[in-house]
């Protein structure tokens, strides 16, 4: 009986292997690009929360003014937290499974991930930023926020009574040591005997790390802190220690206070509107943005009350300059210039390219710190 059991059961999954074999394989549902009754889906991936009260907050606030423009014939939706890496392809390949026609990542980790999605989905339009890889189907956007991080410089550097400036630095890419390199050349424009000391944290978004970041060149006997960072917290401790800070992505000192000098500012909504217009009535191409004061892209932060008449005076007198177009961010990062082990970069009299400024991976004369 077990024997025969036994055998009508073999025959019964060869069978079953053979059907099998013959049956094809399902196909994956394939992704729609259509807009959901009728609206253009637009998606955010944000590294961070808006509650940064920095970089995500004004992407967050960028959003929203896209919102207000097209009111209901669009949907926006948004994914906080999302780390660099492997797992952002996951998310963004989510977001143009669910129909989403538009989708803008947004940290420079997340360029890979979105060329790499972007070819799975050729009707769908992505939009990078800070990256410089585009495609068919993808655009690359910033800003020449290294013109408001010069003119922030200066206030710091006519305002340190130590002569040392602290700054507090995220990741170690040409994209921050470049903000840095303007900030200090804007300093040592009015202060050739003030100092900027970089410290990395090694992270985008993290209070706890930037936090004991400041306090740490604080304890140096900085008197002001500027930061390539994404919250609040630099600003909150120089504010603890009776110190004075330059913020960076909002304006900070609406959430701290006086304290806060100034900073350089984005506005992400001006771009925003544009570019889901052009994807709207059928005119997107792909793109590299990098907006200026011009553009209403990038601006200095209003200076704080503790700014003085003689120091405002100067600092407007030049962003001035950079409106009016007598002087671009090719001006900033002009010759002679040295790198801080004193070796000469830029002669007399040359300017650096669009590319050089772009990859610049070595710290000005006037940093107190490595890129590596």
């Amino acid at each position: 009986m077990k024997r025969s059991l036994w055998a009508a059961l073999a025959c019964l999954l060869a069978l079953a292997m053979v059907l099998g074999a013959c049956t094809p394989a399902a196909k994956p549902a394939e992704p729609t690009t259509a807009p959901a009754a009728g609206k253009f889906k637009v998606a955010f991936v944000y590294i961070g929360p808006p509650g940064d009260l920095g970089w995500t907050y004004e992407h967050d606030r960028g959003r929203k003014m896209l919102e207000q423009e097209f009111g209901d014939k669009i949907e926006t939706t948004t994914v906080e937290n999302v780390p660099e890496g492997p797992d952002a392809a996951r998310i963004i390949r989510d977001l143009a499974q669910k129909g989403n026609n538009m989708i803008f990542t947004t940290s420079f980790g997340y360029m890979d991930p979105t060329i790499e999605v972007a070819q799975e989905f050729p009707n769908v339009y992505f939009e990078h930023c800070s990256g410089y890889k585009q495609a068919d189907n993808v655009s690359t956007y910033f800003g020449q926020i290294e013109i408001p991080r010069y003119l922030s410089g200066m206030v710091a550097g006519l305002m340190t009574k130590s002569n040392i400036i602290g700054y507090v630095g995220a990741m170690q890419i040409p994209e921050v040591i470049r903000g840095c390199n303007a900030f200090t050349l804007g300093v040592k424009a009015v202060n050739p005997q003030a100092e900027v000391r970089m410290v990395w944290t090694n992270t985008w978004y993290d209070p706890v790390k930037e936090r004991e970041a400041a306090l740490g060149l604080l304890d140096q006997g900085a008197d002001i802190i500027a930061q390539h960072q994404d919250t609040t917290e630099p600003q909150k401790a120089a504010q603890e220690r009776g110190m004075l800070s330059i913020g960076y992505d909002s304006d900070m000192g609406q959430f701290v206070g006086d304290t806060v000098l100034t900073g350089p500012v984005w506005n992400w909504g001006t771009y925003y509107i544009q570019t889901v217009k052009a994807a709207m009535d059928g005119t997107w191409k792909p793109h590299d943005f990098w907006g200026g004061l011009k553009e209403d892209s990038v601006m200095l932060a209003p200076l704080s009350a503790k700014v003085p008449a003689d120091v405002k005076a100067k600092v407007e007198a030049e962003e001035a300059k950079f409106k009016s177009g007598e002087k671009t961010e090719f001006d900033i990062f002009a010759g002679p210039l040295k790198d801080n082990a004193s070796v000469e970069k830029l002669a007399a009299g040359q300017k650096m390219t669009q590319e050089e400024i772009v990859n610049m991976d070595w710290f000005v004369e006037g940093v107190k710190g490595s890129t590596k």
